[in-house]
């Protein structure tokens, strides 16, 4: 129960959110809206309020603004039936995705909306210049970005920074240590940091704190388990001292905590709760250990030696081959992947001033746009597996997944999933806002609006490729659901 009513939380949110742009958008520059619609198909409750019908409908997949000024054709097969007005706007579909998923939902904001030339109607979206239906259409992708930069400062003004309650060393990457430091790098991993110069850290994010805040010059960091210190010298504050919370990385057990699904360890018959013990007979003792092992073997068929309860099992997978960050170096080349979630250790929130935390929501969307479009990237490229796409399933597991783990957690995956949403929702592909975004590209260029049949034309392929798309997915989910 939980998972489906975190789910209708998480459509039902976004495409409002992303709905509203266009209605606002629309609005602002004298349109006329129609109706909007929370939901595709028939109609099942709703009121009319001046010249807008609202309406929630049958299929919570997706959304509509109907428009005055637009084409019925698209329209009739969104609402199941004949358009109620001879001119209505476009249907499109909108893509989606979370870490592990690709296709979730359908979204029909405005199409491109080729000039009329005989649209005399003052609010009609044809009658609108290029620059206006430019804004009318990006608009929904702009709210969903908005919405994720809102969610990350909320967690961070309510809750605070999420930081992990652990002073445990897991791994010290000393080519990442500026000159200085180097000492740190002979902190042995599993030993406890006790104090940094006179600052005694409850957590990490203390550990990261101290390291950045603390003058310029001699410091002695103290651990615990083995017992010992380093002496180091801390640079002038500045990019070194960031590329020190670089290096440092806390203790994970390298224990599966959640799998990607389609992901070669899925694949492979890894399981939640497995302890890995051995990469091709190479021991593990920290997540840090495993993850430079998998990241050594891109593309190599691998062995891995894992522990079930008290049974000790070998299972065989590849690592997909991907560009990611080294873990050792920091630099970007291709490297393994199996897609494991590990079981990171508890957090605590560390409190957070009104600025800092718009400045962590900018960062925080910031760095999850960027993993949104590495992922995309990889996907376009081939580096990652067609089989990580996912449905409506995946959404489903995840959203509930989230509100078991709290207010907070549920709120930052609705961020992730908005960004998922504009981003993927501006690819150049017709029937998607970046697809009429490109119409009216070219209407600006050649002077004159691309012909609607030319339009709908490509719409329908548009529409063929998002249900091959959709189908993949789902059909990705049915699969993992039965083990193949």
């Amino acid at each position: 129960m939980v998972t489906i009513i975190a789910t209708i939380i998480v459509l039902g949110v976004l495409i409002f959110v992303h709905e509203l742009g266009h209605f606002w958008a629309a609005k602002s520059v004298g349109v006329r809206v129609e109706r909007f619609s929370i939901g595709l198909g028939p109609r099942v409750a709703g009121f009319t309020r001046g010249d807008t019908e609202y309406i929630l409908a049958a299929i919570p997949l997706g959304g509509y603004v109907k428009m005055a000024g637009m084409g019925d054709e698209m329209m009739e097969k969104i609402e199941g039936g004949p358009s109620e007005s001879s001119r209505s706007h476009g249907g499109e579909g909108e893509v989606g995705a979370t870490p592990t998923e690709g296709i979730p939902m359908v979204d029909p904001p405005p199409a491109s909306g080729a000039r009329d030339p005989e649209a005399t109607d003052t609010g009609s979206f044809d009658a609108r210049p290029v620059w206006a239906r430019a804004w009318v259409i990006s608009a929904g992708v702009i709210m969903n970005m908005l919405f994720a930069f809102a969610a990350y400062t909320a967690i961070a003004a309510g809750w605070g920074e999420a930081v992990p309650d652990t002073l445990a060393i897991g791994q010290v990457s000393e080519e990442l240590l500026p000159e200085g430091t180097e000492a740190l790098a002979g902190i042995p991993p599993g030993a406890t940091i006790v104090s940094i110069g006179d600052r005694t850290p409850e957590h990490w994010g203390d550990v990261h704190n101290a390291m950045v805040e603390l003058p310029a010059g001699p410091v002695t960091v103290r651990h615990e388990n083995p017992s010992g210190s380093v002496e180091i010298v801390l640079p002038e504050v500045g990019a070194p001292r960031d590329e020190i919370r670089r290096a440092l990385r806390y203790w994970i057990e390298p224990v599966v905590a959640g799998l990607e699904p389609g992901a070669p360890a899925d694949r492979g018959g890894l399981e939640a709760g497995d302890r890995i013990t051995a990469v091709d007979d190479v021991s593990v003792e920290v997540w840090s250990d495993f993850q430079r092992l998998i990241q050594a073997r891109p593309g190599q068929e691998t062995q891995i030696t894992l522990l079930r309860g008290d049974t000790e099992l070998v299972r065989t997978l590849t690592p997909t081959e991907l560009r990611g960050e080294n873990l050792d170096t920091g630099e970007e080349m291709v490297i393994g992947r199996v897609g494991i979630f590990p079981q990171n250790p508890p957090v605590v929130y560390e409190a957070l001033a009104p600025g800092e935390a718009l400045v962590t929501g900018y960062r925080e969307t910031v760095a999850v746009t960027g993993l949104i479009m590495g992922f995309l990237r990889d996907l376009v490229t081939g580096q990652m597996s067609p089989r990580n796409l996912g449905s409506i399933v995946t959404i489903g597991e995840a959203s509930g997944q989230a509100a078991a783990q709290g207010i907070p957690v549920f709120l930052g995956f609705m961020a992730f999933f908005s960004i998922n949403l504009a981003i993927l929702n501006l690819l150049p592909i017709p029937i998607l806002d970046g697809g009429h975004l490109v119409f009216l590209g070219l209407e600006a260029i050649r002077g004159r609006p691309v012909s609607m049949q030319t339009r709908l034309r490509w719409s329908q392929i548009g529409m063929v490729v998002l249900l091959g798309i959709m189908a993949l997915a789902l059909g990705n989910d049915f699969l993992r659901l039965f083990g193949m």
